[in-house]
């Protein structure tokens, strides 16, 4: 795979080291499965900079940004609305989970980060 370069603001990456350190509940469940290659042997980052915005987790040959959206979301979807269709524009994919679905259905959650990897390799093999 191909590794593409997403530029980003360095003044971010106190940030981001921030947010590591503090990560809510359910950052860490999903943490838990995407960290050390454990799915799929993809090699995740967390708390991400790209552009001028933070993800929750990326994976650059994948081009794929995962969100928990908890309560730091709510009452700001149209911000997290424009940040994702710019960062698509990059050429990112986005899957979003809710924060009480990671706590209460996080095998599914799983399930879905994998389906959308198997997904990916089908179409990247052809």
């Amino acid at each position: 795979m191909r590794r593409k370069i997403i530029p980003y603001n360095p003044k971010l990456k106190e940030k981001a080291r921030e947010l590591r350190n503090n990560s809510t509940f359910t950052e860490v469940m999903v943490w838990n499965y995407l960290k050390n290659k454990q799915i799929k042997g993809y090699d995740f980052h967390r708390q991400k900079p790209l552009y001028n915005y933070i993800v929750d987790f990326f994976y650059n040959e994948l081009m794929l940004a995962i969100e928990i959206d908890g309560e730091s979301h709510y009452g700001n979807e149209k911000h997290d609305i424009r940040r994702q269709k710019r960062l698509e524009n990059l050429g990112i994919s986005f899957l979003r989970f809710d924060d009480m679905e990671v706590r209460h259905q996080l095998d599914k959650v799983i399930k879905r980060i994998e389906d959308w990897i198997d997904d990916f390799e089908k179409k990247s093999s052809r």
